[in-house]
């Protein structure tokens, strides 16, 4: 499809998105040049019809401008393969369908089609730095950005795949100061403060919405759980209340009022489109010196004098003085490679998206006990998730029906007009879990191999706040006494309340 406008030709590669090859150019100039992270970067292909119309187009033209086969490889369609409404969804009994991989099975007789080798960059690693970042997610761009604000700018992150494959590029975009201790609020509120102005200073658009979050209480237990939170938010100045079923409904009148009896309703927390903040710290923090590596996985540890003196990747050795593992889901794993053993549970958990719809819902809903959670993007669609209490530990990305027809079920039965709503993509990432479902902050094994993880799927609204930290930690400035409660040490004492306001 083309139109004529005053810039001359103007060719739409993603007719879904109004993405056109223009922005696909921009796209690879500005340094994307894989076809998982143009879409990411640009929006092509995430509509309807799930890139069927647009993605040959696109690696025809990334491939003119001079990518490579394996950067121009299709990217994974995420199921359904056709919009599908919430309705017929709720009508599949979950209890049916198996907790499985989500790897979806070829048709009879059709052989499934080869995994895509990942590309290879062409800039060597260098052969040493001040310090290396293991993961290129939130955690590990926003340490690079500020670590290289107080100069210490001789750092390289290290991401196994492109920016946003990882756990960062498949969250809801929720962030809130509703917790249950005063440390994640406090973390929480700084997070939300720098989020208010990330947009003017890192001159990304995030699309923050302080649309609040309303938190349904469907039993007498869960009313008690956000009636002491709310006393503690309260002190920790809050603007936090617990509402009555009536008063919900004013906030959002969809709801079905017969199905909880009261709600936390902060109306400062919000909504953002994560995508773009790894954009602006990857940038900002390679202005400032640091080197972005991605598609370069760790293979391995070398230890001198009882130190990490080397980092081994698939790229090739990196010498260096400090190391910090912020690689998510993946720290464990990580973090095995020199020994040091984490208690962390890495846990796949499942988002879909629908169509869009006209503005109806301002806060993010969250049903207590259930776990489930949606919210509105400014685009209109609604976004939404939900944990499985059967879902077994493990690095899984897969999209089950499991999923699905449980949030349908669930989503449906809170707000009987969703029913009609088509959902038309569906996606995996995974919780980083911890036995107190708080993170792991420091040093573990060597005293300067450094852990940065164990958020349980609230990361990213942690990430900005506990990255100026861990900055301030690393360059000499200051030590939080964050890394005293959240050392890998607790778990041998034991000393730790468990975090218990947890989504999903």
């Amino acid at each position: 499809m083309a139109e004529r406008g005053r810039g001359g030709a103007k060719t739409f590669a993603c007719t879904c998105e109004d993405v056109t090859l223009a922005e696909v150019r921009r796209a690879f100039a500005a340094g994307h040049r894989d076809l998982e992270s143009v879409k990411r970067y640009t929006g092509l292909g995430t509509g309807p019809c799930q890139g069927k119309s647009c993605v040959a187009l696109a690696v025809r033209e990334l491939l003119r401008l001079g990518a490579t086969a394996e950067e121009a490889a299709p990217f994974t369609v995420r199921p359904p393969v056709h919009p599908v409404a919430l309705g017929a969804l709720a009508a599949i009994d979950p209890a049916g369908l198996a907790v499985d991989d989500g790897i979806p099975l070829s048709p009879a007789g059709v052989p499934p089609l080869p995994l895509a080798a990942p590309p290879h960059p062409a800039a060597p690693l260098p052969p040493r730095a001040d310090v290396v970042v293991v993961g290129g997610g939130i955690f590990g761009l926003a340490l690079a950005y500020e670590l290289c604000r107080r100069g210490v700018t001789d750092v390289l992150v290290l991401e196994r795949g492109y920016l946003n494959a990882g756990a960062s590029g498949r969250n809801g975009g929720g962030v809130r100061a509703q917790w249950s201790t005063p440390t994640m609020i406090r973390l929480a509120r700084r997070t939300l403060a720098i989020m208010d102005r990330f947009a003017v200073e890192m001159g990304v658009n995030v699309w923050l919405r302080r649309g609040g979050y309303l938190f349904l209480a469907p039993t007498r237990e869960q009313v008690a759980r956000i009636e002491r939170n709310a006393a503690l938010h309260a002190r920790e100045g809050l603007r936090t209340r617990v509402v009555d079923p009536a008063e919900a409904l004013r906030i959002v009148p969809q709801l079905d009022g017969s199905r909880f009896l009261a709600a936390s309703w902060n109306p400062d927390d919000g909504i953002v489109f994560p995508w773009p903040f790894l954009w602006g710290y990857a940038e900002r923090a390679r202005l400032l010196g640091a080197r972005v590596a991605t598609f370069t996985r760790v293979t391995g540890f070398e230890v001198a004098g009882g130190r990490v003196a080397a980092v081994r990747t698939d790229r090739g050795r990196v010498a260096c003085d400090t190391v910090v593992v912020a690689a998510g889901a993946w720290s464990k794993e990580v973090a095995a490679l020199a020994g040091v053993a984490l208690p962390n549970r890495p846990t796949r958990h499942e988002i879909l998206v629908t169509e869009p719809l006209k503005p109806w819902l301002g806060p993010l809903v969250s049903v207590l006990g259930s776990g489930l959670y949606f919210s509105q993007s400014l685009r209109g669609e609604l976004v939404g998730g939900m944990g499985d209490p059967d879902e077994p530990e493990g690095v899984v990305q897969g999209s089950t029906l499991r999923f699905a027809a449980r949030f349908a079920r669930a989503a449906t039965a809170m707000v009987p007009a969703l029913a009609g709503v088509k959902v038309v993509r569906q996606w995996a990432g995974c919780y980083d879990v911890t036995p107190d479902n708080n993170p792991v902050l420091g040093p573990a094994g060597y005293p300067n191999f450094h852990q940065l993880s164990g958020f349980v799927g609230h990361g990213f609204m942690m990430a900005p706040a506990v990255a100026e930290l861990y900055a301030e930690l690393l360059a000499g400035r200051g030590r939080d006494e964050i890394f005293d409660r959240f050392g890998v040490g607790r778990f041998r004492s034991g000393a730790l309340p468990r975090e218990d306001f947890i989504i999903g």
